[in-house]
């Protein structure tokens, strides 16, 4: 700041909301509170959408038990949104900030508030007013370029883990009654929250059984091949999709259940589950049903990753301490220093490289077919998740004769 006074500081959270995203604000506020250098501590009521409207919510003068009970409260307290930006409101949100003196600025999201942020920042520039704008990475389909993985993903991935486990049971109990069965998940273009139901994996014959990424185009007859091969050798099959898996043709498989388009002009798809479910039981004849965790893979409170958790909490605060040091139009980072013990620092991305770039699997995470995961994911992505998966027991089946 060139002037001696405290700046005031805005916080924002945008897009799909995690169960660790309000960690991320604790850790901000907490860090601001602390500083005599932060004035005012503001938060946008439904990200910048909010701004817009003026919605703008005190955080400095909340009850000091608000905070340690936030930490472990999921969903964006603040609100989201999934506002893009356009050329006229650049101007007025500067004369907001202006009316409002507001010098510091955290926004936390994925992709598309990456770009909202890195706008601002030029906006900013362009208009002569002193802005510092930094990023706080969050989202569980883990495709921000530059960081080591997401504040977020490690929550979202346990609950897929353990409940692709949890759901295989089921089918177990009795296998003939529906012996295909298809999880579907989120992940846009990425296959990284789709791979990471295969983390409870412990041998072949466990599930799941094939992953079906966006990486890799849909091909429906080696699908229908492997299906009925693992089907003869089991008796079921487990298989984890994404959402957003498309044909050779790069048609999405759920266009069928397409609800349109995000305000990003990402496709709202719903239906791949389906779409496989039928292709199974007109093709091979055999019974199919899916599983669609939806939400509950953002939002899983009783599944909460430590370190995940703490980790959001460290962007948030170390976002804080990047805004006084005179950083701006950057993005904070995780950094893996250590496998083990696992430990993470912390960097900063410029946001002019990481506004919508999207980070996908690489080759080294994935098989030769590209349907299930390597060695080298499982040694990228356990640590994320924290504590042990619980793994569950089965009766050795010893027959008794007469």
């Amino acid at each position: 700041m060139s002037s001696k006074k405290p700046g005031n500081l805005i916080i924002g959270q945008s897009g799909g909301a995690t169960a660790v995203i309000n960690a991320s604000l604790v850790g901000a506020v907490e860090a601001a509170l602390a500083d005599q250098r932060i004035g005012g501590i503001y938060g946008m009521h439904h990200g910048i959408e909010g701004l817009l409207k003026e919605d703008i919510i005190d955080l400095g003068n909340q009850p000091n038990s608000v905070w340690s009970q936030l930490l472990h409260t999921p969903s964006a307290a603040l609100g989201s949104c999934r506002y893009k930006l356009q050329e006229h409101d650049l101007e007025r949100t500067i004369e907001i900030l202006r009316r409002y003196d507001i010098h510091y600025m955290l926004y936390i999201g994925g992709n598309d508030s990456a770009d909202t942020a890195h706008q601002l920042a030029g906006a900013a520039q362009q208009s002569g007013y002193e802005l510092f704008i930094i990023s706080i990475p969050k989202t569980i389909d883990n495709d921000l370029p530059f960081t080591d993985h997401c504040p977020g993903y490690g929550s979202a991935a346990r609950f897929l883990a353990q409940a692709t486990q949890d759901s295989t049971m089921n089918t177990l109990s009795i296998p003939w009654h529906y012996p295909v069965k298809v999880i579907e998940t989120m992940g846009r273009d990425a296959g990284w929250l789709t791979a990471s139901a295969a983390l409870g994996k412990r041998d072949e014959s466990d599930a799941p059984h094939i992953l079906l990424l966006p990486e890799k185009p849909f091909h429906e007859q080696s699908f229908l091949t492997q299906v009925e091969e693992i089907y003869k050798k089991l008796g079921f099959v487990i298989i984890v999709a994404a959402e957003a898996i498309r044909d050779e043709n790069g048609n999405a498989l759920g266009s069928a259940g397409q609800a349109g388009l995000d305000a990003f002009q990402h496709p709202l798809l719903s239906g791949a589950a389906q779409y496989l479910v039928e292709l199974v039981k007109r093709e091979l004849k055999l019974r199919a049903r899916f599983d669609k965790p939806g939400d509950l893979q953002r939002m899983s409170s009783t599944h909460i990753s430590i370190p995940d958790r703490n980790e959001a909490y460290l962007v948030g605060k170390m976002g804080v301490h990047a805004l006084l040091a005179g950083e701006s139009d950057k993005m904070i980072t995780l950094v893996r220093e250590t496998q083990s013990p696992y430990h993470c620092t912390t960097g900063l991305a410029d946001l002019g490289q990481v506004a919508n770039v999207q980070r996908l699997m690489p080759a080294e995470y994935l098989n030769e077919t590209k349907t299930m995961v390597t060695p080298a994911f499982y040694e990228y992505a356990l640590p994320l998740i924290g504590e042990p998966l619980e793994h569950h027991t089965q009766l050795e089946m010893t027959r008794i004769r007469s």
